[in-house]
């Protein structure tokens, strides 16, 4: 007989219609579909701008299953309970959802199914967040790559599958569940009024980031090699924040690139490449899990990095007061807008685990509650590449001096000129936007006098050099 019993679709960090493939498993059953998004201990674990962001997609998401002719079902609890819970409600036999490759996904997907399984039912997961599968990539003596050169002559020249088309249509149940309002669940609380700042600056949905993709397509990815490097021009794809959520498919932006680069657009390859970097540091987080939260050289373990969040210099990092214009510019920008520059990212980094010798965990737990693209594998592997603790990670003894770096990619100070308010007879927008973003307890004003550095370039540089050569390992 034909199983006609509903499938649960379980979104996570998937939502869109195109190019997936749990859902185009799903609808080729011909069996009901019944979409549901779980706010389970996972997403409950989520700092404050991927959380409001995650919360702003489901919303939209659920716009467009209805526009589809289907719903998403929002429940809130931990995930196999809530799925024991929906089976029962709607007689479904099985569970579809797209694979997770983060210690906390996959623990919580390891329980799921089984719990699911050992009741009687289907459960399946499929890919869809990554290009290649984690165990798909191999060296020639059959473990995973640890450098990321290899990595990328490895792939490079592989053909993902084609994306998958958006369904012809998605079946239903008869008498639909009842749904919680995520609106309800105060996802953005958190973000205080920094949301109302933010939001503007926001691309939401799977329509908006195929939008973002075209334009970058037409108007940045020829020059993307040259000019991706100057944090005052608008010349990266700002898909991050897309794709942390799943609303556009790494497969289909490949995919775009790839034809881009066929037809000789100059900056396509450098494109491809920072697309396999992701893809090169779930691979590594999926085979190495230590590294969300552990230095992935253990030889690092002993250095003297503090991890005291509270002290002064550490708070002025934070809040983009350090006295160090690149550092404070970037630390800014990322509160305005959600998002940071990749360059700015590298710079604000090197200055807190280097000048300030604050270990990256710090930096990356900030990061966390801050960046609406929040990506726990690029984000370890980021902060521990300049940290000197990770994987292929950049020589240890490598200093960045902020102010030699934005001489060098801010010549005429637009980045600068942009984000810092102080000291300025007519301070840009933005710049004023920051101080409507920030905490009222922070007690911040553009008409506040410009802070001098916290630690001296050259101090900061001598102590962390010091510290380095002594640290063992």
């Amino acid at each position: 007989m034909t199983d006609e019993r509903p499938i649960l679709l379980w979104l996570r960090r998937d939502l869109r219609l195109t190019d997936h493939p749990a859902l185009d498993a799903a609808c080729r059953t011909g069996r009901p579909v019944i979409p549901v998004f779980i706010h389970d201990e996972v997403v409950e674990r989520l700092g404050a701008a991927p959380k409001w962001r995650l919360g702003l997609g489901v919303e939209r998401f659920a716009q467009a299953l209805s526009g589809a002719g289907s719903r998403l079902i929002c429940r809130r609890g931990p995930a196999l309970d809530v799925l024991r819970a929906l089976v029962a409600e709607t007689g479904a036999g099985a569970v579809f959802w797209s694979r997770l490759y983060d210690p906390d996904s996959r623990a919580r997907d390891t329980g799921v199914k089984a719990g699911l399984r050992a009741a009687g039912l289907t459960a399946q997961s499929f890919p869809g967040h990554l290009l290649f599968e984690p165990w798909t990539v191999a060296t020639g003596a059959g473990g995973f790559y640890k450098v990321y050169s290899p990595f990328w002559r490895a792939v490079k020249q592989r053909d993902p599958a084609a994306p998958l088309p958006a369904p012809a249509a998605l079946a239903g149940p008869a008498v639909w569940p009842r749904s919680d309002d995520p609106a309800d669940w105060g996802m953005g609380t958190a973000m205080g009024r920094g949301a109302a700042i933010v939001a503007p600056n926001l691309a939401v949905g799977e329509a908006a980031a195929r939008a973002r993709l075209h334009d970058f397509l037409s108007e940045g990815i020829a020059d993307y090699g040259e000019a991706r490097d100057f944090p005052a021009r608008a010349a990266t794809s700002r898909l991050s924040e897309n794709l942390s959520c799943g609303e556009i498919s790494p497969g289909t932006v490949w995919r775009a690139a790839r034809h881009a680069f066929d037809a000789g657009a100059t900056g396509a390859e450098t494109f491809l490449k920072q697309l396999i970097w992701r893809e090169f540091a779930w691979h590594l987080l999926y085979h190495t899990p230590h590294m969300a939260t552990r230095n992935w050289r253990a030889g690092w373990d002993g250095f003297p990095w503090s991890e005291e969040d509270s002290r002064p210099e550490v708070v002025a990092w934070k809040q983009g007061r350090t006295g160090v214009a690149f550092v404070d510019a970037a630390m800014r920008q990322m509160y305005v807008t959600g998002t940071m520059h990749n360059r700015a990212r590298m710079i604000a980094a090197s200055y807190l685990t280097k000048h300030l010798l604050t270990h990256w965990r710090v930096g990356q737990a900030w990061f966390e509650q801050c960046l609406v693209d929040w990506d726990p594998a690029a984000n370890a592997m980021g902060w521990q590449w300049v940290a000197g603790s990770g994987p292929d990670a950049a020589p240890y003894f490598r200093i960045f001096n902020p102010d030699t770096q934005l001489r060098k990619f801010d010549p005429d100070g637009t980045y600068a000129d942009t984000w810092l308010a102080e000291g300025r007879r007519t301070p840009h927008p933005s710049a004023l936007r920051y101080f409507d973003a920030v905490p009222r307890r922070w007690a911040l004003s553009p008409h506040d006098i410009y802070p001098a550095p916290v630690v001296g370039l050259a101090e900061g540089r001598a102590r962390a050099l010091a510290a380095l050569a002594n640290r063992g390992g």
